[in-house]
C-alpha cells in the first residue's frame, strides 16, 4: 500500500467542495435574527468573503446561488454576477430557485392546489435553469417545501426524492443534505444505495442535534461524515470509475463568525475525506467476506483514528497554500476591514421573529 502521505495527496488533490452565498450574510432562527457585524449583505460582499475561503484553502472554486436572494432581477444579473465572479475569483456554482418564500407558496409550489401558482413555479424553476446556462453553470438544486407544515413536507425522505428524480428524466439525480434526515437515520447506507443505482447527485454537508440546525459539519457526529466519505470511496474502488458527485456546504451561522465558520468546515472535510482515504479497502473487501466483524471495523476505525493533519499541512504548502489557512485568514486583516465597512449597516435594528 502506497504511504499514507502520498495517499492524502492524490486525494486531496481531487476534492472539492462549494461554498453557499447564504452562509455569509445574517439569516435568522425562529426566535430572530442574531446580527454580524461583518455579516455580507450584497452579492458584492458574498464573492468576496467567498474568495477569502478560498484563497486560504485551495478547494473552493464555486459558491452556490440563490436566485431570489443573489439575482432578484433573475437573468437580468447575470452579466453583473459574471463581473464579479472574475473580480474575486470564485465561479457560479449551482443554482438554487426559490419555490417556498413568496406568500404565494404558502399552501405549495409544484403542488399547490391552484393551477397559476403551479405555472409561476415552473416559470422560476426554467427562468433558474437559463440563468445556470449563461453562467456556466452545470447543476440547479430544487428544494420543496409543499406540504402540510415545515415539518411535514410532501416530498418526506430520500426514497421519495429518488423516485421523483428517476421519473424526471435522466439528468436528475438525488441531493443529500446531511441534515434532513430521521434521528439515527444511516446515511451512509442511503449513499451507498444511491451510488450503486448511479442515482447520487451531490451532498449538502451540515451536522444537527436535534432537527436541519445547519451546524458545522463534523461538529457533532465527525464518524458519519466519514463513513459518508468511506462509501464513495470504495464505491470508487470497487467499480473502477469515479463517482460525479457535487460537494456542497449548507450552513448558516449565527454565532460562530461566518468566513472563519466556513474555513473550520473546508478544513474539516478536508481532514475527514484524508482519513477515508486512508482506509485500505483490500483488506476491509477480505474481512467483509469472510464476515470477520471485529477486523473490519479495526480497519475502519484505524484510519479514522489517524492524525491526518501534519499531512494536510505538508499539502497545503505543496500547493502554495497557508499551512494554517484559519490562522493566515486571521493575520490578513480582512475580518476588521470588513467590519468597519458593513457594521454600522449590519447592525442597524431588523425584525424580530413576529
Amino acid at each position: 500500500m502506497p504511504a499514507q502521505a502520498d495517499i492524502i495527496y492524490k486525494a486531496l488533490d481531487t476534492f472539492r467542495i462549494e461554498l453557499p452565498s447564504w452562509g455569509f450574510a445574517n439569516t435568522g432562527t425562529r426566535f430572530g435574527k442574531f446580527l454580524q457585524p461583518a455579516a455580507a449583505s450584497t452579492i458584492d460582499e458574498k464573492f468576496s468573503d467567498a474568495g477569502q475561503v478560498h484563497r486560504w484553502t485551495g478547494v473552493c472554486p464555486t459558491l452556490a446561488l440563490h436566485v431570489l436572494w443573489d439575482l432578484p432581477n433573475g437573468i437580468g444579473d447575470v452579466a453583473a454576477v459574471q463581473t464579479l465572479a472574475a473580480k474575486h475569483g470564485v465561479r457560479p456554482g449551482s443554482i438554487n430557485p426559490n419555490t417556498f418564500q413568496d406568500q404565494i407558496y404558502k399552501h405549495g409550489s409544484l403542488g399547490n392546489p391552484d393551477p397559476a401558482i403551479r405555472k409561476k413555479a415552473i416559470e422560476h424553476i426554467l427562468d433558474s435553469i437559463e440563468i445556470g446556462h449563461q453562467l456556466g453553470s452545470r447543476d440547479v438544486s430544487l428544494w420543496f417545501a409543499d406540504g402540510s407544515t415545515f415539518y411535514h413536507t410532501d416530498i418526506a425522505d430520500w426514497g421519495m426524492a429518488l423516485w421523483h428524480a428517476q421519473a424526471a428524466g435522466p439528468r436528475a439525480k438525488v441531493l443529500v443534505d446531511t441534515g434532513h434526515h430521521y434521528q439515527g437515520q444511516n446515511i451512509e447506507q442511503i449513499v451507498a444505495w444511491l451510488l450503486d443505482l448511479g442515482m447520487l447527485g451531490g451532498f449538502h454537508f451540515n451536522d444537527r442535534r436535534h432537527a436541519d440546525d445547519d451546524l458545522t459539519l463534523g461538529s457533532i457526529d465527525p464518524y458519519q461524515v466519514f463513513r459518508i466519505f468511506h462509501e464513495i470511496l470504495f464505491f470508487e474502488w470497487e467499480t473502477g470509475t469515479r463517482a460525479d458527485i457535487a460537494y456542497m456546504i449548507d450552513q448558516s451561522h449565527n454565532l460562530k463568525g461566518k468566513i472563519e465558520a466556513m474555513i473550520q468546515t473546508v478544513r474539516s472535510a478536508l481532514e475527514l475525506f484524508a482519513k477515508a482515504a486512508l482506509v485500505d479497502r483490500n483488506k476491509l473487501a477480505v474481512f467483509q467476506e469472510k464476515c470477520a466483524l471485529v477486523d473490519a471495523e479495526t480497519c475502519l476505525k484505524g484510519a479514522f483514528s489517524t492524525d491526518v493533519r501534519p499531512m494536510i499541512r505538508e499539502w497545503a504548502v505543496a500547493k502554495g497554500l497557508p499551512a494554517d489557512p484559519m490562522d493566515a485568514f486571521r493575520q490578513s486583516g480582512y475580518l476588521e476591514r470588513i467590519t468597519a465597512e458593513r457594521s454600522e449597516r449590519n447592525m442597524a435594528p431588523d425584525s424580530s421573529y413576529a
